[in-house]
């Protein structure tokens, strides 16, 4: 028996390091994933996906994901071009487009890609009003976004949307905002008032201008108010008196 274990353990051995030469070997990437792979320690080839084989101790692989990442910038304290202090936060989408540059380029392209995001946020924001950036954010959107693309493009990531999700000001400032908005809405309501009287004005400045042409419609027009003063019900008697007699009579 012991000369049984002996020969068993002879063949086992080889056995064992086979096995793990086998799973240090063989790699299964799937549909979204590359590997980079470094032979001696220099770039050889990108490879994937499916199944790979880089042999122990001379060959090493890094996986890299190039599915679509959300990154949710947290907070950011910043100061806007007309002095107001507001916090804002923003969701970052983008993606490895080049493993290749991701591996070699920068370190960690995730931690890069995030700082970087902060810092062009704060950026971009800081040379815009409080009334842009509450009104304007598709703009901004699109200015952060491109500065971002162009910077991360030598990492080989594509940054394919930014969008901010909020604007956070002080209750100081809320109030300020509202009574600007209600002084705005008052004075739009006194232009649209004066407006009116001047349309009034010139309509009855044309209607004069017609009637003084002639008196036969003078004297109908003071008829009609005269009817519309008396009233179907009223106690009061009137008795228009033609223009022209009291002419005479201012005459006489």
């Amino acid at each position: 028996m012991p000369m049984d274990l002996v020969n068993w353990s002879g063949f086992l051995v080889p056995i064992v390091v086979v096995l793990a030469l086998l799973f240090y070997a063989i790699h299964i990437l799937r549909e979204y994933e590359r590997g980079v792979v470094f032979l001696l320690g220099r770039l050889w080839r990108v490879k994937g996906p499916g199944l790979i084989i880089v042999i122990p101790f001379v060959q090493q692989v890094v996986r890299v994901d190039l599915r679509t990442r959300v990154f949710d910038v947290p907070p950011q304290d910043v100061i806007s071009r007309d002095n107001v202090s507001v916090r804002v936060n923003a969701v970052i989408y983008y993606r490895v487009i080049d493993p290749e540059k991701a591996i070699i380029q920068v370190e960690q392209f995730n931690e890069a890609t995030s700082q970087l995001a902060q810092t062009t946020l704060r950026s971009v924001l800081g040379q815009h009003d409080l009334d842009e950036m509450l009104a304007e954010r598709g703009k901004l959107n699109n200015d952060i976004q491109q500065i971002l693309d162009e910077q991360t493009d030598a990492w080989g990531i594509k940054v394919s949307n930014v969008e901010l999700k909020h604007v956070d000001l002080n209750e100081s400032m809320v109030r300020a905002i509202a009574k600007q908005a209600e002084a705005e809405r008052l004075r739009r309501a006194k232009i649209i008032d004066a407006e009116g009287e001047q349309q009034a004005a010139e309509k009855l400045a044309q209607a004069g201008s017609i009637l003084a042409g002639r008196s036969e419609a003078m004297q109908l027009r003071y008829l009609t108010a005269l009817q519309n003063i008396a009233g179907d019900r009223s106690q009061i008697v009137i008795f228009p008196l033609p223009m022209d007699f009291l002419e005479k009579l201012r005459a006489g």
